[in-house]
């Protein structure tokens, strides 16, 4: 018996010390530290995925970890810079920030923040436990009020886009990975297989009840969801009080009233691939979003071809049209967020054709050789510095 409990104790200690040697092989990550002037220049802040706020270390080595961890996870860094109250987490898969220039209330940061999680955690389609991801699974078919609202808007923007924006298209998205290091290309027979799911009609709701007619189809909210929960963010600070603020989730980027002196927010439009913005926009107490999409948001290179993340529903590739992004100002958000990534796939013609039949909504095209396309109007509305 002895003998029996002693082998139990080595193989114990055995695996255990195996358990250690690989938490400790895979603990490395890579580091990498931004400063504020890089990001914000002449600008209030500056559209930009990849490096929207600064970050500290133990911030850039979570953003390594899996979707569904940093969810869970939250960490909020918040700064005092002259007569704002800065703070930055890492959430949706980007780098967010929220600015305060009339209050100092860090409760309010954190308060919102956490508004941002737990519609992440609702919306996201990489999180297993979210509502969007027991749709897909099929284990549900009842969602919340929330998720109902934004489910029927993306409904609506895909029927006014005629499908170039398709929240249907989830199974071809799980096949393209713009994350990581992996730079895997999926397979045409894949794409092709995938494809047969893609049509936003198979998705029906009935109040708060989801019919998804086709077994394969999966939903997948990442052309819309940043900009509703920006959206929803704006809603509870202005219900605090607040009167001066910008949130900036990774590049969408929503204002609340004026700077202290009625100034209106400056809000850069990134160049693609370099530092600096292409164009300025100056907003007033009604356009308060901006919002870009673009090819140098996640992207990988292989073999000497260029992918990109916003996908064409009809062949399942990175779109392929010259645009290297579309800018949407408007009201809201959630609007600025389906259009920018509908009308990129229109195409510079059908896209500001689209914009043109809409109100109090504009358009910013750039294309690939650094030609800026407006849709009608802009001018006469807003004040662009080019």
């Amino acid at each position: 018996m002895k003998s029996k409990n002693f082998k139990e104790i080595i193989a114990f200690f055995l695996i255990l010390n195996l358990i250690i040697l690989f938490i400790g092989c895979n603990s490395e990550h890579s580091v990498k530290k931004l400063t504020r002037d890089e990001l914000v220049q002449q600008s209030d802040t500056i559209l930009n995925e990849q490096e929207s706020s600064f970050y500290s270390e133990e911030q850039s080595q979570k953003s390594s970890a899996p979707i569904e961890e940093q969810a869970q996870e939250l960490s909020v860094y918040i700064e005092k810079q002259d007569n704002k109250l800065i703070g930055s987490a890492f959430l949706l898969n980007t780098h967010c920030e929220i600015i305060l220039y009339d209050e100092n209330d860090k409760n309010l940061i954190y308060d919102t923040f956490d508004i941002c999680r737990d519609y992440e955690n609702r919306l996201s389609c990489k999180i297993s436990s979210s509502e969007i991801s027991q749709l897909n699974h099929r284990t549900i078919n009842q969602v919340s009020d929330s998720t109902a609202k934004l489910l029927q808007e993306a409904l609506t923007y895909s029927a006014l886009s005629d499908g170039a924006l398709d929240i249907s298209i989830g199974a071809v998205t799980n096949l393209w990975d713009f994350t990581s290091d992996s730079k895997i290309v999926p397979s045409q027979e894949n794409i092709q297989k995938a494809l047969k799911s893609v049509n936003y009609q198979n998705i029906q709701l009935i109040n708060n009840r989801v019919i998804i007619s086709n077994a394969e189809t999966q939903i997948d909210l990442g052309a819309i969801a940043k900009g509703y929960i920006a959206d929803q963010m704006k809603a509870y600070l202005v219900e605090q009080g607040v009167n001066s603020a910008i949130i900036n989730l990774g590049g969408n980027v929503l204002c609340i009233g004026t700077k202290a002196d009625n100034a209106g927010f400056t809000i850069g439009i990134q160049k693609p691939f370099e530092e600096g913005h292409i164009a300025g926009v100056h907003l007033d107490d009604f356009y308060q979003s901006v919002v870009t999409s673009g090819i140098y948001e996640r992207f990988f290179e292989k073999d000497g071809i260029f992918y990109h993340h916003i996908l064409d529903p009809e062949t399942g590739m990175p779109i392929n049209n010259n645009l290297a992004s579309v800018t949407i100002i408007s009201e809201e958000s959630t609007t600025g967020d389906a259009l920018s990534t509908a009308c990129f796939v229109l195409g510079i013609n059908k896209g500001i054709e689209l914009i043109n039949s809409l109100d109090n909504v504009h358009a910013i095209f750039l294309d690939q050789d650094g030609n800026l396309y407006f849709s009608e109007n802009i001018s006469e509305e807003l004040k662009i510095d080019v």
